[in-house]
């Protein structure tokens, strides 16, 4: 964690290190310097979007635009080209 520390913030480095730690399947994770870290470790990530995404698929959320205006209320920062182009895809834009 440590050494994570030198470029990551606090959270992230537990993240990772905890994903290292479980062997976890997956690591979910968004800012752009953590996922390029996360992956040099050989882990796998996804972010939220994907997240949203495989909950519309398994039928959890009827729609990941609804899911994505309650995150931006509250002051979650996604990249609007790609919220954009995901809902696009989903035939929610």
């Amino acid at each position: 964690v440590m050494q994570l520390l030198t470029e990551l913030d606090l959270g992230e480095s537990e993240s990772i290190a905890l994903a290292l730690e479980r062997d976890a399947e997956y690591l979910i994770i968004d800012e752009y310097r953590g996922r390029m870290i996360a992956e040099t470790y050989g882990i796998r990530i996804v972010g939220v979007l994907g997240l949203l995404i495989k909950a519309k698929q398994e039928g959890l959320i009827p729609s990941v635009k609804d899911e994505v205006d309650k995150l931006l209320r509250i002051g979650f920062r996604l990249n609007k080209g790609l919220v954009t182009s995901v809902l696009r895809r989903l035939g929610e834009l």
